[in-house]
């Protein structure tokens, strides 16, 4: 498969349509600057005791993207990569530096209808799956292009 150049998607083949999971633009100043961050770990399991550390604010723009030249975030509309804890209403971070490989979650254009995946190579050959039930494979072929490699997911808590 034809590695992606940061500044132009890499084309590389499908055969069925799919939910079109839509993706929304999302600008980079919508990112917030800087925000606390903890020195210490939180125990997602037993609790422990309350600590005072802190260091120095942390950027999360600049934690979440690595390639700001390359990236680009987008709002997730849809549900076929629930599996992979991505939501309808998340934002992810799209890197077109970073080299998609199997095991990725990608944005490919299928069929002009962008949509999120998870990629695949099984029998020789790609796939984009969703992580859902109710939702078909893709096989890549000359109708998809690979926009770029997800990096990042951020979810508002209700």
């Amino acid at each position: 498969m034809p590695l992606p150049h940061p500044s132009r998607p890499v084309v590389v083949p499908l055969s069925r349509r799919d939910d079109a999971l839509r993706l929304h633009d999302v600008p980079f100043e919508l990112v917030p600057c800087e925000v606390p961050f903890f020195l210490v770990h939180t125990q997602a399991g037993f609790p422990s005791p309350a600590q005072d550390d802190m260091q120095e604010p942390i950027d999360l723009g600049a934690w979440l993207v690595e390639h700001p030249a390359a990236s680009y975030i987008m709002r997730v509309d849809g549900r076929s990569m629930s599996g992979a804890g991505i939501n309808d209403g998340d934002m992810i971070v799209v890197n077109r530096a970073k080299k998609p490989k199997a095991g990725s979650i990608v944005v490919a254009l299928v069929h002009g209808d962008r949509t999120l995946k998870r990629l695949r190579y099984v029998d020789g050959r790609h796939w984009l799956v969703p992580e859902a039930e109710g939702f078909a494979d893709i096989l890549v072929d000359e109708h998809v292009e690979i926009w770029g490699t997800v990096v990042g997911v951020a979810r508002k808590m209700a």
